[in-house]
């Protein structure tokens, strides 16, 4: 059996779990704790927090996923400050063995390990997803989470992260031409995230508001995300339902990008809208491809709803790279 730090590091939080690699091959996950990446000057500092936590020094083994391109030995965050550098990470966290990957990447590692119970239907083919092929990861939260994986002759499969969230927005109606227009006299260029993530909401808000002709409040995202789905506010709930429908369009995008055989929503935004999504414009958008509509409509979609996919993804990643690990 082998002990490891398992760690997701988001633009907004920062989680840390211990995990235990079995005989078996499974993975055990302890409860996670949770601490801002604002309140830390970097990774390190909030590692001895983690260790001040939990009352002991951390295990030598870590599985690191964060929220940026990983490439090269230096890893600058998309939406903290933090930066990484992977080969000091053993010296600054007392480690021995480490696995540094894409949060999507983890993600994706996740959701080729989940059950089937774990992954609820949102539209589509029911049944068990395709055990070939390839399946798309996507995850709205602080920003756009995109990965794909390939299922492997012999029942492995290979991840490969991306940094989809930053294609360009394509505008379907407009309403969408709106959003568009007005972002793009703030930025040089609008990618699909500045729409498809949690603070993506205020834009879609702001816009329905210039649209009716009234002045919004200025709101945060965590604001009209509660009062849309408590259903407090009319425009807010009028924004959620535009959320779900761009989600839907840019689910498809990548659908037909990646060729895949089944496409999987995740992300802390994702969950929470876990019981909308099946009813909202989701699904049409997601099919709405012009004369791929057919091939589109026989894609299965799913949500993951694991409680913590980027950790339990890291240890698979983990278990990947050191496969003798777990008979230690």
């Amino acid at each position: 059996m082998t002990e490891l730090v398992a760690v997701d590091i988001g633009g907004t939080n920062a989680r840390f779990a211990l995990a235990r690699l079995e005989p078996a091959g499974t993975i055990a996950l302890g409860e996670p704790v949770t601490l801002g990446t604002s309140d830390f000057a970097s990774l390190q500092t909030a590692w001895e927090e983690f260790e001040r936590r939990i009352g002991r020094q951390a295990p030598r083994a870590a599985a690191i996923a964060i929220a940026g391109p990983v490439t090269g030995g230096t890893v600058r965050m998309t939406n903290n400050s933090w930066v990484l550098h992977t080969g000091a990470l053993d010296e600054q966290l007392g480690i021995d063995r480490v696995t540094v990957l894409n949060d999507f990447a983890a993600v994706a590692h996740a959701v080729a390990r989940a059950p089937e119970d774990q992954l609820v239907h949102l539209c589509g083919p029911g049944g068990n997803l395709p055990s070939a092929g390839t399946v798309s990861v996507i995850g709205p939260g602080t920003g756009l989470g995109v990965a794909h994986f390939l299922h492997l002759p012999g029942g492995g499969y290979h991840v490969q992260a991306t940094e989809g969230g930053h294609v360009d927005f394509a505008p379907m109606d407009h309403i969408d031409d709106l959003i568009l227009q007005r972002l793009r006299a703030r930025h040089r260029r609008v990618s699909v995230e500045r729409i498809v993530a949690g603070p993506g909401i205020c834009e879609i808000y702001d816009a329905l508001a210039t649209l009716e002709k009234r002045q919004p409040e200025k709101l945060d995202d965590r604001v009209i995300w509660t009062r849309a789905l408590e259903r407090s506010d009319s425009l807010a709930v009028a924004a959620l339902d535009r959320f779900c429908l761009s989600l839907g369009s840019v689910a498809g995008d990548y659908a037909l990008a990646h060729g895949s055989s089944a496409v999987v929503i995740a992300g802390g935004l994702g969950l929470r809208l876990q019981h909308l999504l099946p009813t909202s414009g989701f699904a049409e958008r997601f099919r709405f491809k012009g004369r791929y509509e057919q091939m589109m409509a026989g894609i299965p979609v799913r949500l993951i709803v694991h409680p913590q996919p980027g950790l339990y993804g890291a240890v698979a990643a983990f278990q990947c790279q050191f496969p003798k690990e777990q008979q230690a």
